[in-house]
């Protein structure tokens, strides 16, 4: 390899982080982290992050106001169980049984009920929203 050909970033290179309130690109190892609570968020794998977003500022007084910001968001449960839900439901190919389902999540059979229903009424409103289906027909 040359000096002009590009190096492939290796697993331990630092990569730059974008702070989730301005944007700014920190790739002098500056930047300040708060995990902060999040229904929305479901981790790939792992359970014990569900609920919960790594946020990053560039500055202590900008990662200040993210966790502001996100204290005043609503935590919303039955979204949180409706990710928890699709997880399980992505790991076994769309078909797992009801108590494969309830040991997968660690959810009890009320909470996957919220979570489907909250699943089905919600993301319909979402796509509509996001201009997928069409426009709303009532504005």
């Amino acid at each position: 390899m040359t000096d002009s050909e590009p190096v492939p970033a290796g697993e331990d290179e630092a990569q730059p982080e974008l702070c989730d309130l301005c944007g700014t690109v920190v790739s002098d190892s500056t930047e300040w982290y708060a995990l902060v609570p999040d229904s929305s968020s479901i981790h790939a794998v792992d359970a014990r992050f569900d609920g919960k977003r790594m946020v990053v500022g560039c500055t202590k007084e900008h990662l200040a106001e993210l966790v502001e910001q996100y204290k005043h968001r609503l935590f919303i449960e039955p979204q949180l169980w409706a990710g928890k839900i699709a997880r399980a439901l992505q790991k076994h190919g769309g078909r797992i049984n009801e108590e494969d389902l309830a040991e997968e999540t660690g959810l009890a059979p009320d909470q996957i009920e919220a979570g489907v229903t909250w699943q089905s009424l919600e993301y319909p409103r979402w796509r509509q929203q996001s201009g997928e289906d069409g426009p709303d027909p009532s504005s």
